[in-house]
């Protein structure tokens, strides 16, 4: 059982990794700073770092690898939010659908989220 449980946890990180380069991406072509590093090799990747300036100094961070998975959000430097496993992923996905919702309404054409909620097993 345990073997299986950390297959799947392997799974979901590889999951949000591309899911993280993916949010870069649409964020950098709104014309915001977001970067994603990630770590391991193109078939194994162990974890990745999410750094986006949403403007007026504010900036999200979201971190994921095999020790954890976390959220910290701050403006002008001061902290205010910070989150872990499934909260964090919870406000991933709320943020990519903030960029959904204002890109719709733009009149741009429709993409679909980065962040997919991940499937149960």
């Amino acid at each position: 059982m345990f073997l299986r449980l950390a297959e799947q946890y392997r799974s979901l990180v590889l999951d949000l990794v591309m899911s993280l380069q993916a949010l870069t991406d649409s964020l950098q072509a709104r014309g915001l700073t977001a970067t994603c590093y990630v770590c391991g090799d193109d078939q194994h990747h162990q974890g990745a770092s999410f750094v986006a300036d949403l403007g007026a100094a504010h900036m999200v961070r979201f971190r994921v690898s095999d020790f954890g998975i976390s959220w910290l959000e701050s403006r002008d430097g001061c902290e205010l939010v910070k989150l872990e496993g499934a909260e964090a992923i919870q406000e991933l996905q709320r943020m990519a659908a903030a960029l959904q919702q204002s890109k719709e309404e733009l009149g741009l054409s429709s993409i679909s989220s980065p962040v997919q909620s991940p499937v149960s097993t």
